[in-house]
């Protein structure tokens, strides 16, 4: 793993606002769990439990301007990154008043307000695509940096290395983040892949450098892809972070995960970032009541974020005329 700097580093305040986001993403994804066992919840989801820090961490350490991209895993990083919890809770329910009005569902998910421009059910489609949004920021000297999030699964395919590739050679504001949760989809990843890290031992390739963390330890997560992300504001162009890490669920909800070891899951679930980090915070003199109050709290938001999504009226089928290209012609090619 990559040594970061010490926990000294985290402030009381800084340690208790990591905790509320992964508190909130956790709490948010049960609920989105609820129902979809109630069959409200439009499509499949593919539920991000058990990787909360890696959203928490990286989105702590960016500004309000920045750009991410994510996969189709990617509530976490939406909640991370500010989204209100009822337009969000509404669109999975495939409501009206969702942040896409019930065109994105689960897996598509936009917050251009902030930053989030999308979450991607293409394996590594993202990753070309953010290199576009931080050409722009470059070409526009806005200073803003472009975080792009993708899976060990999106790592075995050339949308990858021409990303990585050409990040280099423009030198842009990008950090790419693999979460590492050991499977692509249903499959080991070491099983298929010729090196032990699948992004970080491929960096070299591209000039970069090998960064793996525990993408559990939300403090390890932060301290690193601030480093990242302050290196290309300041113009020193790409990085790479491997971020190990686990699901506590399947690939989707359709998936039970039987092919998984329970030895396995069983040591991981000893991991978990939420009960990790708030132990490591009440032994540095936070009262345990802080967090009793922050996840109470949360489920106060989290009901109203309910209820206000299941009020929502169903789309009207003039929403299919909106965001569509209809002109029929090539005219807008001039």
């Amino acid at each position: 793993m990559t040594e970061v700097q010490s926990s000294s580093e985290i402030s009381e305040e800084l340690g208790i606002s990591l905790y509320r986001s992964m508190s909130t993403a956790r709490q948010f994804e049960k609920r989105a769990y609820d129902l979809f066992m109630q069959n409200l919840v439009k499509g499949t989801t593919h539920l991000g439990i058990g990787q909360e820090a890696v959203a928490s961490g990286v989105a702590e350490a960016m500004a309000d301007g920045d750009y991410t991209f994510v996969t189709y895993r990617g509530h976490n990083h939406l909640v991370a990154r500010g989204t209100p919890l009822a337009p969000l809770m509404a669109e999975l329910l495939g409501r009206d008043n969702g942040l896409m009005h019930g065109k994105g569902g689960s897996m598509h998910l936009i917050d251009a307000e902030r930053g989030v421009l999308g979450s991607y059910a293409i394996i590594g489609a993202q990753l070309v695509i953010a290199n576009g949004a931080a050409w722009s920021a470059q070409y526009r000297g806005s200073g803003q940096v472009t975080v792009c999030f993708f899976g060990d699964g999106a790592t075995n395919i050339g949308a990858f290395h021409e990303a990585l590739n050409f990040a280099v050679i423009w030198n842009l504001p990008v950090v790419f983040v693999c979460e590492n949760n050991l499977y692509m989809e249903y499959t080991k990843t070491d099983t298929i892949t010729a090196v032990e890290h699948p992004a970080a031992d491929r960096a070299a390739g591209y000039n970069l450098p090998r960064i793996v963390i525990d993408g559990n330890d939300v403090e390890e997560v932060y301290l690193t892809a601030k480093k990242a992300v302050d290196l290309a504001r300041a113009g020193g162009g790409p990085s790479i972070i491997e971020a190990v890490t686990y699901r506590h669920g399947g690939h989707s909800r359709a998936d039970p995960a039987k092919y998984r070891d329970p030895a396995e899951v069983a040591e991981w679930l000893e991991k978990d970032p939420l009960p990790a980090y708030r132990a490591r915070l009440i032994a540095r003199g936070v009262d345990p009541s802080v967090f009793e109050k922050i996840d109470a709290e949360i489920g106060v938001e989290v009901d109203a974020a309910t209820e206000e999504a299941k009020a929502g009226e169903w789309p009207k089928p003039e929403r299919l005329y909106t965001n569509v290209w209809a002109d029929g012609g090539a005219e807008w090619r001039n």
